[in-house]
Order: structure tokens, then sequence, then C-alpha cells
């Protein structure tokens, strides 16, 4: 979903409206771009440039096509960097570090007289759907098992429904049942309340959108806001009113949909996106880390300054790391292993 101009458009849209420092930086063939840096430029005294994402972004990346040039990107690092009088700071995040553009941007980076350094962002549950949905099922535990379906046989026979909507007909019914949900939900306000609902309406009109529901006597109850893209799930959102926690709501539904995607759009893999939250592990098979990237320009005195600070604070926290992991070892030492009496054989 994340890697496409659609995307780019409605963060600027929704989230940096009017925002004078987004910029799409390409390179053309002459017929069509192959190579795109979705950026925003910011600050005044320290002046940085910075991926075109934020909290909603799980996934970042510059956008190239099989035909782009392997230096194109090295090109348009260039080109942001001397616009607006010269950046001291590069920023780009959350990113895949196993993925070839990860490595090409830090070394494209350093080729061009930066410094950078990678940064952890967060931790990503995913699931690997190897069989069908009763092969999942089956496969996770007894307790959660239990509790699905004996939550789900309390919830029917109190006038529950679940649903999954995938239908553009039917977007307005889902914006209006998740924006129901949520605000009675434990979530705080969304900080940009036009950016969701343009998204289930970008993803109904795209046939992506799977957008699951619960309703107690036709009241929406619980929501979750998942998409599917090619043979991938994405759960992006989830919320339930706290009134009727009792029934275990994101649990049911989230069986429910889980199904839906694994039997239905027969799904190679479902992705919880942000996040190391404990009760994704229940749900997940694998865990996979998204990191980013910080660059500085050694060449100007802001840059300079702030590549010292960042090497300070790497060697400060290494530093840390290593006394607390040698306290570790000597409390386990010493609780495994009571001194002897008498000589010692050495």
């Amino acid at each position: 979903m994340e890697a496409r101009l659609d995307w780019f458009e409605l963060l600027q849209r929704s989230v940096f409206t009017d925002d004078p420092g987004v910029r799409y930086h390409y390179m053309s063939d002459g017929k069509r771009v192959t190579a795109l840096l979705p950026v925003r430029h910011s600050g005044r005294v320290v002046r940085k440039i910075e991926s075109l994402s934020n909290f909603y972004t799980s996934l970042y990346a510059p956008l190239q096509t099989d035909e782009s040039d392997s230096t194109a990107l090295k090109h348009l690092l260039v080109r942001a960097a001397t616009e607006r009088g010269g950046a001291h700071v590069m920023r780009f995040a959350p990113m895949d570090p196993d993925s070839a553009i990860f490595h090409e941007l830090y070394d494209h980076l350093r080729s061009i007289g930066w410094t950078p350094f990678r940064f952890f962002c967060f931790g990503n549950w995913y699931l690997k759907v190897e069989k069908d949905w009763e092969d999942y099922f089956k496969h996770r535990s007894a307790n959660l098992r239990s509790k699905i379906k004996r939550k789900t046989r309390q919830f029917g026979e109190a006038g529950g429904t679940l649903e999954v909507i995938t239908d553009a007909n039917q977007t307005d019914e889902a914006i209006l049942a998740f924006q129901e949900v949520y605000s009675a939900s434990w979530k705080i306000p969304e900080t940009y309340p036009e950016f969701i609902p343009a998204l289930i309406r970008y993803l109904a009109s795209s046939g992506a959108l799977r957008m699951g529901i619960a309703r107690l006597n036709g009241q929406a109850v619980a929501a979750q806001l998942w998409f599917v893209t090619g043979r991938k799930a994405s759960i992006y959102k989830v919320a339930y009113h706290e009134a009727f926690a009792s029934y275990s709501l994101g649990a049911i539904l989230t069986a429910h949909l889980m199904r839906h995607v694994i039997e239905q759009d027969r799904v190679d893999e479902v992705d919880f996106l942000i996040g190391d939250d404990e009760y994704k592990k229940i749900w997940m098979s694998d865990r996979r880390e998204r990191w980013g990237i910080v660059a500085y320009n050694p060449r100007t005195l802001l840059g300079a300054t702030l590549t010292l600070r960042e090497i300070a604070a790497r060697s400060t926290k290494s530093l840390r790391t290593r006394i607390k992991s040698l306290f570790a070892r000597n409390r386990s030492t010493h609780a495994g292993h009571p001194p002897r009496q008498g000589k010692e054989v050495g």
C-alpha cells in the first residue's frame, strides 16, 4: 500500500495539507518517472529533509521502476540536499533494514559525503500463512481457541453479528461505523481526523478494503480496518466500545477477519504493522524490525556538531549496555554458583 504514489498523495492531502516543505524529487526518462523521492523539508536554523511519513506510516521507501538507473537515488539525494540553501540533516523512516533500497540509501548518503547512522524504529509481527484456516486456528493456544468459541457464541446469543465490508457502495457505512466505535473506545482522538475516512474511501475504491464490524442489536460496538494488497493482508486500526469489553470483541472480530482473508482472499501473509504489543504475538508467527537512517552533513558547522553529538550518544548508550550486561552476568554467576569453601581448582 505504502509503495504507491496514491499513498503519498493521501498523506499530503490529509496530513501535510498546504505544507510548503513537501517535495517529490524525481527522475524521468523523458516518457515517465523512473525514480521518486517523496520528502518534506523543514526547519530554519537546523534545515532538515525527512521522508514523507508520520505515525500513519508503517513502511517507507523511495519509489523506483525496474528501468531506474542505479545512481538515480543518489542524484535525487544531492538535489534534495542542495535545495533551500542546503540541508544539515536527512532522516528516512520507518524502513525495511533487509531491503535493497535501505542499503542503497545508506550507501548513497555516504558516497555524497554525508555521515549516516541506522536506528531502530519498532518491531513488526506478521503471520506466514502456510495452510488453511482450520490449520491456523488449531495452532493457536488452547486458551485463545476456547475464548473465541465461547465469546462468539455468547455474542451471537445476545444479538451480536460480525461482518466484513468490502464493497465500495458501503463506504459511508464503514466510515460511520468506524468513527462511532472509535469515539467510544479507549483511543485518543485522531490528530488528523480526515485521514482515516480518506484512507477508507481509497481502499474501498481500489477493492482493498476489509472493514470488520461487530454489531450488537444493530449498534456498532467494534471495528477493525484491514486491507488486502496482492497476497498480503494488513491490520491497520482496531477499536472496540469499552462498555462491551466483556464480549472480548477484539479477539472474536480478529478471528473473523483472519478467517476471511485466509479463506476468501487466500493471502500468504498477514501483517500487524506497527509495534510489539503483547497481544499481537498470540496471532502471529514471526517478528521482524523496522529501522531508519539519519544522516548529517559534516561539511557544515551544524552538521558536524550534530554528527559528533550522535557519535557521543551512541557511545554512551553502548557503554551503559555493556555495564548492564556485565552486572547481569555477575549476578547470574553468583546466584547459580555460590562461593566454594577451600581451595579452588584453576
